[in-house]
């Protein structure tokens, strides 16, 4: 193969036909945006992606949806780098990654996938404006934060929580917000329903167990929640990222 005279050929065909690729600028300025935690802006700028998701980019496959899903993995790629360097962790940087590239696998659609691109963004976001405020949080905040996620398969109120910390339930309930942006009882839901994401796309757990598990009161208060959370419910989020043999 002559990869000299490949390129030659590709670049005189982009001149020809008047291709321009993204500027490494903006494309910098979007992975910024995801190690900043700029969730807002990142919606803005998937609004503005659907509206021509390939404009700027070059050609990975020849079939379609394959050359969207290789898009999306050199973006995973991209932003899982770019956390790493923003301070998240290398091995739930990567794991992360892992996680998004085995969904994207098994993504059939095109619009499937860019909707995917646009949940591992916030994503990788969420979890980075988590780390940025880490060393502002309290000892107390911080314990129960460990707390929580020791504690999945249990209901957690925030009575609980405020008794665990020894700290008046009002107090506790400002201070968690004024330290993590939400309340305590969205911080517990939002962990419940990013762990049975996982839960739903890499085993066979039924939505009984996945329920009993993360400690809901019936399968029925599972699936309510998930559908308020995710904007699907379990079954559908299942058949749209889960792998199937």
């Amino acid at each position: 193969m002559n990869t000299n005279r490949d390129l030659s050929y590709q670049l005189y065909l982009h001149k020809v036909e008047g291709f321009e690729r993204t500027s490494y600028s903006k494309e910098h300025e979007r992975y910024a945006d995801v190690r900043e935690g700029r969730t807002e802006q990142i919606k803005k700028n998937m609004a503005e992606v659907r509206k021509d998701f390939l404009k700027g980019k070059g050609v990975l496959s020849k079939d379609p949806v394959r050359n969207i899903r290789y898009h999306i993995i050199v973006a995973v790629a991209m932003v899982s780098r770019n956390c790493i360097d923003g301070g998240m962790p290398h091995d739930a940087a990567y794991t992360l990654a892992d996680i998004y590239i085995q969904r994207a696998d098994v993504c059939n659609s095109g619009e499937k996938l860019i909707d995917l691109l646009e949940e591992m963004q916030l994503d990788y976001a969420s979890r980075m404006r988590t780390i940025k405020k880490d060393m502002a949080i309290s000892i107390h905040i911080r314990r129960v934060i460990d707390y929580i996620y020791d504690n999945l398969d249990k209901k957690l109120t925030v009575n609980e929580l405020s008794e665990f910390t020894g700290l008046n339930v009002t107090y506790f309930s400002k201070l968690f917000l004024k330290e993590t942006g939400m309340s305590a009882k969205d911080f517990v839901h939002d962990v419940k329903i990013n762990t049975a994401k996982n839960m739903l796309t890499l085993s066979d757990y039924d939505y009984s167990e996945i329920a009993l598990a993360l400690g809901f009161s019936s399968q029925s208060a599972f699936i309510t929640l998930f559908k308020e959370k995710a904007g699907v419910t379990p079954k559908k989020y299942r058949d749209m990222y889960a792998k199937h043999e």
